[in-house]
């Protein structure tokens, strides 16, 4: 019996498959330390034979099987695509119908599948995500959003479980969905040795990376508001003004906004704030104070609650890591 099963997809993003299969490992050698058994894991595909990942890696793979067992972890690894539109002509490839149907009998069979990036949507064609929370890459939440509307998509996390799926961000996430699976079977203390002996840390959020433009390239609104919101700081903005300049009402844009980036305009005000404070502290001489009023948030002492409470990070780590932010926490909250 197999704890993990790596389902890989034809193109699959190479280092996803590669860090499972390195992880796995380390864990297989890891386990007798802290007295647990090893994990046991197999590499399959719709099919038995050689699949070509992205960048041109070629991998032996075995047929997945028919019947499955629910204690067997499926693993999906990361797709190689760039944008919503690539997406879109991935998931209509002809393997994909296979493939969601193995996993829709693996989840009706009592199973789990743990997803990272744009595999999410190969959940969202097993028909998985109705009614449930998840995560994705946080530049394609909005696009999740749209495929999967009786999903609620948090970007935010950086993994989510809710009942048998378990998903995990962008594609370097895959590690800390990794992790997680391998902490739920065999434990902290295992999960804590190869986070240690391969220098990964515990990461809760995606949110200091991310951009709001990057989150809807294609949305014409949301880099107009952008743009206004960068202009103006560090002088007061509104969402009165932001409807204004976007010739709409508060509520249509409130709606508009909402539908997009999954939060609301003025959230959208604070993210661009702190998204200017991000470059002022790393690039520039300027106290915390100083970086506070430039940016429209009148002290130090408010960037920094700001900061700690909706990104986890401090001032000084930004200086010292290049930590990029963007917020995408409900505003209601602050």
């Amino acid at each position: 019996m197999y704890d993990f099963t790596l389902v890989v997809p034809q193109g699959a993003f190479a280092s996803s498959v590669t860090l499972t299969l390195d992880l796995l490992a380390t864990a297989a050698k890891l386990a007798s330390r802290v007295g647990v058994v090893a994990p046991r894991w197999r590499v399959c595909g719709i099919s038995a034979g050689t699949l070509e990942l992205a960048g041109g890696l070629q991998l032996q793979v075995a047929n997945l099987p028919v019947q499955t067992n629910k204690h067997d972890c499926w693993i999906l690894p990361g797709l190689d695509v760039d944008d919503a539109a690539q997406l879109r002509v991935r998931m209509a490839q002809p393997d994909v119908a296979p493939l969601a149907a193995a996993l829709r009998r693996h989840a009706e069979a009592g199973g789990k599948i743990a997803a990272s990036c744009s595999s999410v949507f190969l959940l969202n064609a097993a028909g998985l995500l109705n009614g449930r929370c998840v995560t994705t890459t946080w530049w394609l939440a909005s696009a999740l959003r749209h495929a999967a509307p009786q999903a609620r998509v948090e970007p935010d996390r950086m993994v989510h479980a809710d009942g048998p799926l378990i998903t995990a961000g962008a594609a370097l996430a895959h590690v800390d969905l990794l992790l997680y699976v391998l902490r739920q079977s065999f434990g902290e203390r295992l999960a804590a040795m190869i986070g240690q002996a391969l220098l990964v840390e515990r990461r809760r959020l995606q949110s200091p990376y991310m951009s709001p433009t990057m989150m809807a390239p294609e949305n014409g609104l949301i880099a107009q508001l952008t743009a206004h919101i960068a202009q103006t700081i560090p002088a007061p903005v509104t969402v009165g003004a932001l409807a204004l300049k976007a010739n709409v009402s508060t509520r249509t844009l409130n709606r508009q906004v909402t539908k997009v980036l999954g939060y609301g305009p003025q959230q959208l005000i604070q993210s661009v704030r702190l998204n200017k404070a991000r470059v002022l502290l790393e690039g520039s001489g300027l106290s915390v104070e100083e970086v506070a009023a430039e940016v429209g948030l009148g002290d130090a002492a408010t960037l920094r609650r700001l900061l700690r409470r909706w990104l986890d990070v401090m001032p000084s780590q930004i200086r010292g890591e290049g930590i990029a932010i963007g917020s995408s926490r409900p505003l209601s909250r602050q």
